[in-house]
Order: structure tokens, then sequence, then C-alpha cells
């Protein structure tokens, strides 16, 4: 590999290290076991083998061909699928995975049939849609009906739990007051089996304030976590959490610069449509020193989301290809060659490590 090859991904491994386990601390702390998940990264099995042996119970992904290429790679763990399943994926789902999230009964048979061609026994946690409005029972008589379905019925299943999303569509926050009612309905199923559900799974990343503030519910036992040690990002900027004890800078984008000189900042000549199809808006800032990186929305989407380690540097927009920084106030004189870095959140950082383009590299 040419080392000085760029676009480039930098992946600190001794930091996220340290998240994990300041994660997993936490929440055992709280008697809370973490599924880490996988899918903000794209999968990256480096990511994957540092979970699984810092004492994840689960490492998940919502895309099987991830744990299909963490599972070639090496990594030993117990695999969980947290998109629920395509009815298309069955077999899949029962061969690469110890168990799944789901909210469909036709699934469920599915899978319970595949288990079955398989010899296996597959773990189910039913979702309940308590308000978010992506995936799960919503009747929470339909939800009684399935889990005493796959309880008694479906003898390749095990119900293993139920579980819930919150703020991924509908932003709905994880309260004590809404983590309560999935302990009220896992309850209720555990009253008709005459039985303890194994996990009583709270929510993803979104959840964690409750860890850190100490107020979990006492029977959420399962998060799924990806973010919060991948990035730490979005607890502390939008939930007000504080995550000094956590690295923000697991990940560094590293882009070179191809073209440095000074321009105006307002295009010449009639305005129309840009390779986006949306007709663009510009302030007149007069002539400034402007800065060219070969990297581009092909890579990470979002150019408004990338955030430059030098603060001086404004992100003035970007083509598939090419990202233009006015580096007008910066104290450094950028030229071409000059390699310019950047952290992610997470909407930055499922594209740029799904980009071909981006070389990654571990440290």
């Amino acid at each position: 590999m040419n080392k000085n090859r760029y676009p480039k991904l930098v992946v600190d491994l001794k930091k996220l290290q340290h998240n994990i386990d300041r994660v997993l601390v936490n929440c055992q702390d709280q008697g809370v076991e973490v599924a880490g998940v996988i899918k903000g990264c794209s999968g990256l099995p480096e990511c994957a083998k540092l979970m699984a042996q810092e004492g994840c119970r689960f490492i998940a992904s919502s895309r099987l061909d991830q744990i299909e290429a963490v599972r070639n790679y090496g990594v030993q763990a117990d695999f969980m699928l947290i998109r629920v399943p395509m009815l298309s994926e069955a077999a899949d789902v029962v061969r690469l995975t110890e168990i799944s999230l789901n909210s469909e009964a036709k699934v469920l048979r599915a899978l319970n049939h595949q288990a079955g061609l398989q010899d296996k026994q597959h773990k189910v946690i039913l979702m309940v849609d308590l308000g978010d409005l992506r995936e799960g029972f919503w009747d929470r008589e339909e939800l009684m009906e399935a889990a005493l379905c796959v309880e008694n019925n479906m003898h390749n299943l095990e119900l293993a739990g139920v579980g819930t999303n919150l703020g991924c569509y509908g932003g709905i926050d994880a309260t004590v007051e809404k983590l309560n009612e999935l302990v009220e309905c896992a309850e209720a199923i555990e009253e008709k089996i005459g039985r303890e559900l194994e996990f009583v799974a709270g929510g993803s990343t979104t959840s964690y304030p409750r860890v850190l503030e100490k107020n979990m519910p006492r029977r959420i036992n399962l998060l799924r976590i990806g973010e919060a040690m991948l990035l730490a990002r979005d607890l502390q900027d939008f939930w007000g959490c504080d995550m000094s004890d956590m690295h923000r800078d697991v990940f560094t984008l590293q882009a070179e610069v191809i073209e440095a000189r000074e321009k105006p900042t307002y295009p010449v000549g009639k305005i129309m449509y840009d390779a986006f199809e949306r007709k663009p808006e510009f302030e007149d800032r007069g002539i400034r020193k402007r800065a060219l990186i070969a990297l581009g929305r092909a890579d990470f989407a979002f150019p408004d989301m990338l955030i430059p380690r030098d603060k001086n540097i404004q992100i003035l927009g970007a083509s598939s290809d090419h990202t233009i920084l006015d580096v007008q106030d910066c104290q450094r004189e950028y030229k071409v060659g000059d390699i310019i870095e950047f952290d992610l959140c997470y909407s930055t950082i499922v594209y740029v490590t799904n980009s071909p383009n981006v070389d990654i590299v571990y440290v």
C-alpha cells in the first residue's frame, strides 16, 4: 500500500479501545450488557475485533454482508442482526447470526423454518414501537400473540426478549418513562409464558444517557451501542452529556490540497444548477484564499458535517470529487500537497468508511 496515498482515514485503535472500555464499565455498573454496533463504521473488522475482545456481549450490524465479512476475518463473537430481517434473507440470518430483532410474524415463521433446516436454535428479540415510529409491534395484543406463538409453537426459535428503538426516526427521547413502558411489556409477556426473559433491550446510543445519569430502569439489561464508542460526539453535542472521558478523535480523515489560490467568492455568470440539481446561493465576500482538496460528496455526502481540525477553515461546498475550503483566516499558509485533517460525525463516517476512494489505515 502506498502510505502517501490520499484521501486517507486513520483509525486510532488505542483510543477506540479506551472508548469501548469506558462504555462497558459504565454499563456494567448499571447491570447492562452491550451489543457493539459496527454499522456506523461500515463493519470495519478491526473495530469489530476490538469490541469482541473487550467484552461486548454481541457484535451487531444492520447488514449481513458486514457480519459475514467480520466472521470471515476471524472475529470470535456472537452476532446480532439489528435491522429487522428481510423475508428473503431468513436463511442467511440463521446462518450468520445467533440473534435477531424482529417485528413480523411471517418472518418469524421463516426463521423458525430455516433454523430447523440448519439444525440450529436461533434467538429472537421482539421489537416494541414506543412512539419513534420505525420498526416494532405497535399493538400490544399483537405483540403478546407473537410472543406466545414463538414460545409455544416455534420450536427452533428462542424468545430471548423484547426491545425497542428510540431517537433514530421520530427523535423520541429515551426517558425513564419510555423505557419503563418496555419493561411493562416484558413483564406482561413473562407473566404469560411463566419465565423471565433473557433480555430487555432498551435501545441504542440514544439510551446511554440513562446509564450516565444512573437512572436506567432496573430490568433494562442490554443496549446496542456504536456511535458512543466510535465517535463519542452526538451525546455531547445534542444531548448535553459529559463525554470528557472519551476520545472524540478515534477517526481522522486526511485529504490533500490540489489547488490553492485567491478567487472571487461569488460566481461570475448566470447561476443555474449545480452537479446535484440544486440552485446554489452565495455570499459575496470579495477575493479570498481558497484551497481545493481531492475529496467530495461521493466520499462523505454532507460537506456541512465535516469538521476541520483547523478551526479557521470554512467549508464552502463540494461537488462529487472536490471540496472547496476558505482558508483566508488560517494562520497556516496552505499550499498544494499539504494535508488537511478532519473529524467526522455519524452522518459522515458511514459514507467515508464505505468509500473505495478512501484508504483506511490503523495505528
